[in-house]
């Protein structure tokens, strides 16, 4: 007998003071489901779940949990007054004799309960909301980010858990391993739409990646139907009037169609200047030690970081990875041993916990107040890669638009203070990156820009991270901190290190039967019916002509937009020129061509 949906959401409408976050949204989280929810960061991902958490009310529709049915979910922001110590946090409300369920889950995240509240420290509160969350076992847990702060041994601990439960979960994760490890269902928010796919993340790509590609030849087709009845109503026929005035109406309501489309978010235009070339020799630390009091932090150490390596330093909080880097930067002197800088070094640092960002000043004043990217005597002004620019162009090419320019940095969110701190970085030339957890709060696209960025830079790249899946995709190098200060060095990235050290990765979860599997989007084809062989084959090639044609005109049109050019060079000025009509009226004719088969091919 089938069982209720734990939740239900129908017909849901949400505004904040702007365009719709959401409208006519409906959707079921089924007992069982382990639900990934992706989306770009500020597409309503957090907000959705509060939605579903109930502490966002939606301006329409209903959200219904079954009877008796506990929602539990996991504050990024937890609310500890009152409370002496993080362990009481976390144990309130449950039976004293379920205490132990509070211990287990401290230790597996690695948190101590006995720390005073007043002395804690974000991560350490948002470890214990997890832990609250987990102690109290509700039939649907609702988690938005719930690895920041864990380190790489402790989302292992959240992996195995998870996978042990038979309650049902959202994910909201940069994490693309955890997501793929745990995930059976995959929830994608996109332009205010949610789509459904009874598959996990590891499907999720291909999936956008079709709909997308549909989407563009469905729009493209518009567009030319839309251009050639336009050439159409222009040039006017005045025969069979009443038709005419059809189709007429026809084109004013595609064109009404095409003006609701929304268009995609590009992706952040983020880019890197590897500047002057450093010594093939970036690094070199010969017996490097390190203690705090009785704390060994590293034993005698050596490595060799030539120009060009990607080096990723993996370990528990607290292993002094950080530390490491900065011995090897020159920040923080060894207790013992050497290191060498290589020459003409030019260093860029991502810092995780944003120190480079001032919660009090603007947007505007954090890219225009660093003295190397201010542009002398002007205030609008900074220097890119050694290029001015606007701060607000340069802004919106991290995808903020210009009312946040003068928002002040403590308003916005995790994702979009890493954005911002990218953009501080990757304004100036560089030879040596150091990425203290980059990944942090970033948009999966947004982390592939950032790989792909990673893997054409001509520096040196020392990454901290726990992200495992980026750094498979990203090292080649990497520097495990065991524990007891002993460091040791491995070919390639996480999965190399685990293989060597004879550790088996996760296996994704087996994926259970499709509930009511949404076919994945196939690409739109033009119809056959009524066309012969001939016909057919001219209209599937006709949008390559067309396509191609259009290039042609752009760069004809680009060419003859110099002024100068027909008084310097007029013999290639009326060629061109020639040329152009001549694409225009090839252009023309396919369209009208593209036209009269597809309302042929339609009947």
């Amino acid at each position: 007998m089938a069982r209720a949906p734990l939740l239900q959401l129908t017909d849901i409408s949400l505004t904040f003071g702007g365009d719709p976050v959401f409208e006519g949204l409906s959707l079921t989280i089924q007992p069982g489901d382990r639900v990934a929810l992706v989306g770009r960061n500020g597409s309503g991902k957090s907000t959705l779940m509060k939605v579903m958490a109930g502490l966002v009310q939606p301006d329409r529709g209903e959200v219904v949990a079954a009877a008796g049915t506990t929602v539990g979910y996991m504050e990024q922001d937890p609310d500890l007054s009152g409370f002496a110590t993080l362990g009481e946090f976390a144990a309130a409300g449950l039976a004293e004799s379920e205490d132990y369920r509070v211990e287990m889950a401290a230790e597996g995240l690695k948190f101590d309960p006995a720390r005073p509240v007043a002395t804690a420290s974000g991560g350490e509160r948002r470890r214990a909301a997890l832990a609250r969350l987990l102690a109290r076992a509700p039939e649907l847990m609702l988690l938005d980010e719930p690895t920041n702060h864990l380190d790489i041994e402790a989302i292992g601990w959240l992996e195995d858990h998870l996978k042990q439960t038979r309650a049902a979960y959202v994910l909201i994760s940069h994490d693309r391993a955890f997501l793929r490890n745990l995930t059976r269902a995959t929830l994608w928010i996109d332009r205010g739409e949610v789509r459904r796919q009874e598959r996990g993340f590891e499907g999720f790509e291909d999936w956008r990646e079709a709909t997308w590609a549909a989407e563009d030849e469905a729009r493209h087709k518009l567009d030319r139907k839309i251009r050639a009845e336009a050439r159409w109503a222009v040039e006017g026929i005045s025969a069979r009037r009443k038709r005419n005035q059809g189709r007429l109406r026809a084109l004013q309501d595609m064109r009404q169609q095409r003006a609701g489309q929304i268009r995609r978010q590009g992706t952040a235009a983020m880019a890197l200047d590897s500047g002057p070339q450093s010594g093939r020799k970036v690094i070199e630390a010969k017996g490097i030690a390190k203690s705090f009091g009785d704390r060994v932090i590293l034993r005698p150490f050596d490595l060799r970081v030539n120009r060009g390596d990607r080096i990723a330093f993996v370990g528990p909080n607290g292993a002094g990875k950080t530390t490491l880097i900065r011995m090897l930067t020159g920040e923080v002197a060894p207790d013992q041993g050497t290191v060498t800088l290589g020459t003409n070094l030019e260093v860029a640092v991502f810092d995780q916990a944003r120190a480079a960002l001032n919660p009090d000043q603007t947007l505007w004043e954090s890219l225009t107040g660093d003295a190397e990217m201010r542009v002398s005597g002007r205030a609008d002004q900074v220097m890119v890669r050694g290029q001015p620019k606007h701060v607000v162009a340069y802004l919106k090419d991290f995808l903020f638009d210009e009312a946040q320019a003068r928002a002040p940095v403590r308003s916005l969110s995790g994702g979009e203070k890493a954005r911002l701190l990218l953009a501080r970085l990757m304004a100036k030339p560089s030879n040596l990156l150091v990425l203290d957890e980059p990944t942090n709060d970033l948009d999966v696209e947004t982390l592939d820009l950032l790989q792909d960025l990673l893997g054409d830079y001509d520096g040196t790249v020392l990454l901290v991270s726990h992200d495992r899946d980026f750094i498979d995709r990203v090292a080649d190098t990497t520097v495990a901190m065991e524990g007891d200060g002993r460091a040791v060095t491995y070919a390639g990235g996480w999965s190399d290190y685990r293989a060597q050290r004879g550790e088996n990765a996760p296996a994704a979860p087996a994926a259970p039967a499709p509930r009511k599997a949404d076919p994945a989007p196939e690409r739109p084809k033009p119809a056959k019916s009524g066309l012969s062989f001939t016909e057919k084959h001219r209209l599937e090639e006709l949008p390559a002509i067309i396509e191609r044609l259009e290039a042609e005109i752009a760069k004809l049109s680009e060419f003859l937009s110099d002024p100068q050019l027909y008084a310097t060079a007029p013999a290639k000025f009326q060629k061109a020129t020639a040329a152009l009509a001549d694409r225009q009226a090839a252009l023309s004719a396919a369209e009208e061509e593209w036209l009269s088969l597809e309302e042929k091919a339609a009947g």
